[in-house]
């Protein structure tokens, strides 16, 4: 989510894992590899291993093609796409030196989730390694019911997009612990009662309601009543851990929960992206069969390619046919020219016929 801290979450990992201590010291102590596929950040507290700055110029990419913040953010990261398997390339031979490959993405949801380039970034690398999505939440922001349930569905959208497994990180719980949040998701009861006392703006704006005032019932209400009951059995599957980026509480539970995701990976996603892979193989192998089996009958090909065959028997293709009527129209043409010889020779009386016939010269 834009604004939530994410980038300063990658400097906290980064520090975190540069530190030795807490409850993996040995894993700890090896650096991480950062990649930083925003754009448009005018700066990184991390020095990342691979920068899209350094390959995409996000300001000049605006400005040669006319186009707004996000638009050139969007267009930045399809360009950088394009050349997206030498990052992986480069990932992939670092892979046994590092424990852990941080990708820190665009903020914007409809960027990265929902283009087609943040959907090739993230199947190559989830095909490649284990991968897990952590979604970051602001906390302070999310003290209101309607932006908690705005948050909750990013969040379902995200999992259902990729697939992987999800993690809810509450960000900045120095300024706002995120137990209330997390109370919230487990008990709906407690999310019905902040809607009931409180309404779902934070503020008392009256948008989109029947009435104004905190408390009262409203449209907004009645919505965020509706969307949680959808929404309760989707929090069963959910992990939420609370840290601070600032202070670096709450590290040590996101990594036993990205430790827990990454087993969860290995057990229910790679089997399934392994049956994907080849039902993908599989219909490629039918395709092009399909397509050799055209080439074969346009050609009229045997099935063992040993000859060609033709529809009827003694049946010979066009140019064959068409070689032998020019033969057959020589032939005709060199016997009427030796049958004129022939009648001007009777007719000077200097060719006999018969069985001991000869030349004989005339007169």
């Amino acid at each position: 989510m834009a604004g939530s801290g994410k980038t300063t979450f990658v400097q906290r990992l980064n520090s975190y894992l540069h530190t030795p201590g807490g409850k993996e010291p040995e894993r700890q102590r090896r650096a991480p590899y950062l990649v930083n596929l925003d754009p448009a950040v005018s700066h990184t507290p991390y020095e990342a291993n691979v920068d899209i700055r350094d390959t995409v110029d996000y300001n000049e990419v605006m400005r040669q093609y006319n186009l707004g913040p996000n638009g050139g953010i969007l267009t930045a990261l399809n360009l950088f796409t394009t050349k997206f398997d030498q990052v992986l390339g480069l990932m992939e031979r670092r892979a046994d030196e590092v424990d852990y490959i941080v990708l820190d993405t665009p903020g914007q949801i409809e960027i990265f989730t929902w283009s087609a380039s943040g959907a090739i970034i993230t199947d190559a690398v989830a095909a490649s390694f284990p991968t897990i999505v952590a979604y970051i939440i602001d906390t302070p922001r999310t003290t209101a019911p309607a932006t908690f349930m705005s948050n909750m569905l990013y969040a379902c959208s995200i999992l259902y997009k990729t697939r992987l497994p999800f993690l809810l990180v509450f960000n900045k719980t120095d300024v706002r612990d995120c137990g209330f949040a997390v109370e919230w998701m487990r008990d709906f009861e407690k999310f019905q009662e902040a809607l009931a006392s409180g309404g779902a703006q934070e503020e008392d704006s009256g948008i989109g309601g029947y009435g104004q005032g905190r408390g009262e019932p409203t449209y907004m209400n009645s919505l965020m009543n509706s969307m949680s009951l959808v929404l309760d059995e989707f929090y069963k599957h959910l992990t939420a851990v609370g840290v601070s980026s600032l202070t670096g509480a709450g590290m040590d539970d996101f990594f036993v929960a990205v430790s827990q995701a990454r087993a969860e990976y290995m057990r229910d996603y790679l089997p399934e992206l392994a049956r994907l892979q080849t039902e993908k193989e599989k219909k490629e192998t039918e395709r092009r069969e399909g397509e050799m089996q055209k080439v074969m009958a346009d050609l009229k090909l045997d099935p063992e390619g040993k000859g060609m065959r033709w529809r009827e028997e003694g049946e010979l293709p066009e140019e064959e046919d068409e070689d032998e009527d020019e033969e057959e129209e020589e032939e005709e043409i060199d016997m009427s020219r030796r049958g004129d010889i022939m009648n001007r020779a009777k007719a000077a009386g200097g060719l006999k016929t018969g069985p001991t016939s000869k030349w004989a010269r005339p007169g």
